[in-house]
């Protein structure tokens, strides 16, 4: 059985109504990275972070898999499945995916406070909120799983051992500026197949790959249809 990659970005949950940050419209047009999303920020307020991504929490959510991520879903069992995504959503997961590495962190899950250990606590969707004084059993405060700017990305070597392994790289709804995710490719092997889906140009001239220029639903729809 074949190995289907797919790497996929923030285009990939926009249709489910997650806002992308980097886009005209994004978050990081409504707030400042430097306040919402970085280690120096949690120690300086960690209650404004903390309250910052329960309302985006519970935005998540409220949100639904779109087509794509149903059609993603539809090929486990027609092929050997994974999915490695820089989204906090659990989309894919809804969407029918058995095998995803998340490489930023899951909105629904929290971590203690410090250098991460592998160490998560899911969230009750009922009661999702993280407080100020919410402690891990050995008392640590609870923090989002979120990989701030300038953290490591712990997954990192997992998804470019995953990489390595398939005969097909899908890259979904990502412009491949973002690194260290965008260096991944350069993992894939030699005769993998590589196809980007995103509704914009996609330049990177370390690998060559078939661009199907669509949002994800559809692009990933053409991209069975014609190509799989």
């Amino acid at each position: 059985m074949k190995r289907i990659v797919f790497l996929t970005g923030a285009g990939m949950s926009a249709e489910s109504g997650i806002s992308t940050f980097r886009d005209s419209d994004g978050l990081w047009e409504q707030y400042s990275v430097e306040e919402i999303c970085t280690h120096e920020a949690w120690l300086r307020t960690p209650g404004k972070l903390l309250d910052f991504y329960n309302m985006l929490r519970r935005k998540y959510m409220d949100c639904q898999p779109n087509e794509g991520h149903r059609l993603i879903g539809s090929l486990e069992g027609k092929y050997d499945l994974q999915v490695i995504t820089q989204n906090l959503d659990n989309l894919h997961e809804r969407g029918g995916a058995k095998n995803v590495l998340h490489l930023h962190g899951e909105m629904m899950k929290a971590r203690p406070d410090g250098e991460d250990r592998g160490v998560y606590y899911p969230l009750d969707p009922k009661d999702p909120d993280i407080k100020l004084g919410d402690l891990t059993p050995d008392g640590l405060q609870l923090r989002p799983h979120i990989v701030f700017f300038g953290e490591a990305v712990p997954n990192l070597e997992k998804a470019a051992i995953i990489v390595s392994t398939a005969d097909i790289l899908v890259v979904v709804g990502t412009s491949l500026n973002v690194y260290p995710a965008a260096s991944l490719l350069q993992y894939a092997p030699a005769n993998a197949r590589i196809y980007v889906v995103d509704p914009k140009p996609v330049n990177y001239p370390y690998r060559t790959f078939k661009q199907i220029q669509d949002v994800a639903s559809s692009g990933i729809k053409t991209l069975i249809d014609q190509y799989l």
